[in-house]
Order: structure tokens, then C-alpha cells, then sequence
């Protein structure tokens, strides 16, 4: 053989097509077109199809339901279709927090937890807990055009926590720092 003659390739995708379709017509199923499913009634699957495309369904010109979907179309359905639309845009706030607020808030305020439609943030200074309490209308207003209306009615601003003063395994209750401060 010859360098330049083409060699005989087997595809083997279109020779596993085949196996499957010989497979299909030996156990008696009828190959309708590309967009049918095999071993349909035809006429009755193209009817239901036009009818669910009258309905708006979600049918598409010469989609036979076996199509692919884009992943957020089935997880946009799937979330409406169970009612978890409220849960979805609770775990939204945390995760888009940045996106929400902006890098600057977000770097000195974190969400820490949601209950109902409370949203709890932590603030890193009584100086950024005063800045969001200011903030917290607009930000309301944000969270109702970007996630839904009630799903954050209102946001408990929180400040730095308090040091500790216990040091070590072992302390006794009820004696505070004592004079610490001189």
C-alpha cells in the first residue's frame, strides 16, 4: 500500500447506529423520522406534539421530547415544577453576596445565617455594621429586583463579636478581666 491511498476507516459510531437499528427492526419496531421516538403510533405522537406546541408546553419546531436540554432550562424547570423557588433564592443571597451588595460591603460584611426572611450579617466593625444599617433600604429594594419580592423583608446587622477574655483550659465563673486596663 502507498502512502498516498486513503485508507478504509470504520466509524465506529455509525456502525454501532446500525447494529442497534438492525437490532430495532428484527424485534419488529418501525423507524419513523429523526425527530420520532422508534416503535410510535405516528400519527397520534405528531398530533400530541402540535397540540403541545399550541399549549406552550415547551415543545420546540421538531422536538420529540428525546432531545437535549441545556442544563439550566431542566434545573429551572425541575426548581418551579418541586416549589423550591423560595429555598433556591435563599441559597442565592449567600452565594451572589458579593454580586449583591459589592466587593466593598461584601469584604467587611458577611451573611451568616437566614431565617424566614431575615437575613443575619455580620459586620467586621461597629463602623461597617453603622454603614449597612444606613444601606439596609436600598439594599432591601436590591434583593426584591434581583430575587424575588419577600424573599429578604428584613436585614439584622450584627457587629464584631466581643473578645474573649478567657485564656486557657481552666477559669472560674463569674470573674471577669478584672483590672485589665490599669
Amino acid at each position: 500500500m502507498m502512502a498516498d491511498e486513503p485508507k478504509d476507516e470504520i466509524d465506529a459510531a455509525q456502525s454501532a447506529l446500525n447494529r442497534v437499528r438492525r437490532a430495532a427492526e428484527a424485534r419488529g419496531e418501525i423507524r419513523t423520522r429523526a425527530s420520532g421516538s422508534l416503535g410510535s403510533s405516528g400519527a397520534a405522537d405528531t398530533r400530541a406534539r402540535r397540540e403541545g406546541r399550541r399549549r406552550g408546553s415547551g415543545f420546540a419546531e421538531g422536538y420529540g421530547g428525546r432531545d437535549p436540554q441545556g442544563l439550566g432550562s431542566v434545573m429551572s424547570r425541575m426548581v418551579s415544577e418541586r416549589g423550591w423557588s423560595s429555598p433556591v433564592a435563599v441559597g442565592s443571597v449567600i452565594a451572589r453576596w458579593p454580586e449583591l451588595v459589592g466587593p466593598e460591603v461584601a469584604a467587611h460584611c458577611t451573611p451568616e445565617s437566614f431565617e424566614d426572611t431575615t437575613l443575619r450579617v455580620r459586620c467586621d466593625s461597629t463602623a461597617w455594621a453603622t454603614q449597612l444599617r444606613l444601606l439596609s433600604t436600598a439594599l432591601l429594594d436590591r434583593f426584591a429586583r434581583e430575587l424575588g419580592p419577600d424573599v429578604v423583608r428584613s436585614l439584622h446587622v450584627l457587629g464584631p463579636a466581643a473578645p474573649s477574655w478567657r485564656k486557657g483550659v481552666r477559669h472560674v465563673r463569674g470573674r471577669g478581666p478584672r483590672d485589665t486596663y490599669g
